[in-house]
């Protein structure tokens, strides 16, 4: 099982930045891709982006300008940059392994979360 622990958020003001981690407990290499999500208050959790095993990343459309997904892969660490913070990027932020399509069962192949990390924007 794939242990993911995030952090870096914290409470901002609109414009600031901030760059989250998420440590696994395991090489990256051993992983399909790392998915970031966002759960914003009495929302449901959204995908912001992900980066494959190769390290190609993809974001969406809404979350390109402002969000960057990059690794150490040294460190075994993904991480989520965010600048130019707004008050509805407030949510917790966290992280999936993505263990790959030879797992079949989704409940396995995306059920390795983190704790999540708090992130709150206001004005």
């Amino acid at each position: 099982q794939v242990q993911l622990v995030e952090s870096g958020g914290a409470s901002v003001h609109t414009g600031e930045s901030l760059r989250l981690s998420c440590t696994v407990s395991v090489s990256l290499f051993r992983i399909y891709a790392f998915g970031w999500y966002r759960q914003a208050p009495a929302d449901d959790r959204i995908l912001v982006g992900a980066i494959e095993r190769d390290g190609t990343t993809h974001l969406r459309p809404w979350a390109k300008g402002r969000f960057t997904i990059s690794r150490d892969t040294s460190k075994n660490i993904v991480y989520l940059q965010i600048n130019n913070l707004r008050p509805d990027d407030t949510g917790v932020y966290s992280c999936n392994a993505d263990l790959g399509p030879e797992y079949k069962d989704t409940a396995v192949r995306f059920g390795s979360w983190g704790q999540g990390t708090q992130v709150t924007v206001t004005s």
